[in-house]
C-alpha cells in the first residue's frame, strides 16, 4: 500500500494504540458513494475509559451514527482512537460528546449522531447523546438497538 493523500495512513499497518485522544489521528478516505445518502453506524460495545475523580475505570457501549458528504473516517483509525479513552479521565459527558464533535468537526457529514450507554457506576446507568443537528430528510436512520439498563450486554 502506497502512501498518497488518499490512501488510509493505519490499514494494514503495525500501529501502536495512542496514548491520549489528543495524540490520535483520525484517518479520512474519500466518500466513495458521495452522490447517495446513506447512513454508516459503528457500534463499540467494549468502550473503556477512567473516571475523573477515583481513577476506577468505567464501561459504555457507543453507538455512532452518520451520514457520510465528502469522506468517511476509516475504521482502523477509528478504533485506535476510540482505543486511546482507554486510560483517560474525563466523565461520560466529556467522552461522548467529545467524540461526535471531533468526528463531525473533522469528517464533516451531513449529520453524526451518538449514543453513550454507559454501565452503572453507583448504582446509577448514565446514556449521554449528541448529534449534530436535524437529520437529513429521506435518511433511514434505525434505532440503535441498545436497550433501557437491565444489565446490559
Amino acid at each position: 500500500m502506497t502512501d498518497t493523500p488518499d490512501a488510509p495512513k493505519f490499514l494494514g499497518k503495525d500501529t501502536p494504540l495512542p496514548t491520549t485522544p489528543e495524540e490520535a489521528v483520525l484517518d479520512y478516505v474519500p466518500n466513495p458513494r458521495k452522490d447517495s445518502l446513506y447512513m454508516t453506524r459503528f457500534v463499540t460495545p467494549e468502550f473503556t475509559s477512567l473516571c475523573p475523580v477515583t481513577g476506577q475505570p468505567d464501561f459504555a457501549h457507543i453507538v455512532i451514527d452518520y451520514a457520510p458528504d465528502e469522506t468517511i473516517v476509516e475504521s482502523k483509525s477509528l478504533k485506535l482512537f476510540l482505543g486511546s479513552f482507554r486510560n483517560h479521565a474525563a466523565f461520560h459527558e466529556d467522552c461522548t460528546v467529545g467524540i461526535g464533535q471531533r468526528l463531525f468537526a473533522e469528517m464533516e457529514p451531513h449529520w453524526l449522531r451518538i449514543g453513550g450507554y454507559w454501565f452503572p457506576r453507583g448504582g446509577i446507568p448514565i446514556d449521554v447523546f449528541w448529534q449534530s443537528g436535524p437529520p437529513p430528510e429521506g435518511l433511514w436512520i434505525p434505532e440503535q438497538g441498545v436497550p433501557g439498563y437491565r444489565g446490559r450486554g
